[in-house]
């Protein structure tokens, strides 16, 4: 099975998760509870309730509790993950697909006609195909209610940076349907990601104010997605050995941010300085497999960054270098510099 960031699978127990990138081992997926059937939930679909949970620490008290055996320390990753045998899975939720059916629908709700119209709008915009967009998010598996957002994905770097100037062209129109966050909205924003990303509010709005794939679309909230198309892909499952190395806070200037847009994103830097740490690792690169990362600082910016750092050995070549990898503890993070 091939599975991405944006789309979504089922196992035999009904629980919906998220996959998380682009690299699975064998047989499995990675992949992380989204929606989990409780009696408790807010949303239904087919007589069952759902719940659903967003940060790490809820999705790990989760599968503690319910599905330990999908717990995994993965030896590639040197990580402890969420991993979802494939012959377990009962249903792969394909963003483009949903899309697709809901352009052709007659009847469709409040919340997908919204999806449908922003997303029309989007393609019309940035020229791009209609096979490279999608929706994920509560609409892709029909577990929608009156607080959801839309959670739009766009697939190709061509067609993600084409869609992110536009994007970035239509919020600066007067009177759009499509709007940038105000300073309330990203204060909401920010009560909500400061519960598994602890951040200054100054430093939050300094970084967010500006990204252009989140806002509102007809008073309701919008997070688009960018994920690269599978020919895109060069990696395999075992091509790299990763290594934990402990934590780390460093400073750095972005040399590279043409990954920054994408879901896993990646800036490269120079100029390292280690301020907590390992001091004997040198740092070529950031990367986060959270969409949240994506756009967070731009070419020629110094930025602060908290987070784990990672080994990277090409098994093929015995080429390595390290990585600082955000997203897996609250107290990651990335901010620009003020020195």
């Amino acid at each position: 099975m091939h599975a991405r960031e944006g789309e979504l699978i089922e196992n035999k127990d009904d629980i919906i998760f998220d996959v998380k990138g682009l690299i699975h081992p064998p047989n499995k997926i990675i992949a992380f509870p989204r929606f989990i059937p409780t009696t408790k939930g807010n949303r239904t679909r087919r007589n069952f309730k759902y719940e659903k949970i967003y940060n790490l620490k809820e999705r790990f008290k989760f599968l503690k509790e319910k599905a330990p055996e999908l717990i995994t320390y993965d030896p590639i990753f040197d990580e402890t993950l969420c991993e979802v045998p494939t012959k377990n899975i009962i249903k792969h939720y394909n963003p483009i697909e949903k899309f697709e059916k809901l352009r052709n629908l007659r009847e469709t709700t409040d919340l997908e006609k919204k999806a449908v119209e922003l997303l029309c709008i989007l393609q019309e915009k940035a020229d791009i195909p209609w096979k490279s967009i999608g929706i994920s998010g509560s609409i892709l598996v029909g577990l929608s209610n009156l607080k959801s957002d839309i959670d739009p994905v766009i697939y190709g770097t061509k067609n993600g940076v084409k869609a992110y100037r536009a994007l970035e062209k239509i919020l600066k129109e007067d009177n759009t349907k499509l709007k940038s966050y105000t300073r309330k909205g990203l204060e909401n924003l920010f009560g909500f990601r400061s519960k598994d990303t602890q951040m200054n509010l100054n430093d939050f709005l300094g970084v967010e104010s500006r990204k252009a794939f989140q806002g509102t679309f007809l008073k309701t909230d919008f997070f688009i997605r960018f994920v690269k198309d599978w020919n895109q892909v060069n990696e395999q499952y075992g091509d790299i050995q990763y290594k934990n190395c402990g934590e780390t806070k460093i400073s750095a200037t972005v040399i590279d941010d043409s990954e920054a847009l994408f879901t896993p994103c990646t800036y490269d830097v120079k100029n390292l300085r280690i301020i907590e740490g390992n001091k004997n690792k040198s740092i070529k690169e950031i990367v986060s497999f959270r969409g949240r990362f994506c756009q967070q600082a731009l070419n020629g910016e110094k930025i602060i960054a908290q987070g784990k750092i990672e080994e990277v050995k090409n098994k093929h070549t015995n080429a390595l270098h390290y990585r600082l990898i955000l997203g897996s503890k609250p107290t990651d993070y990335m901010v620009l510099s003020k020195g």
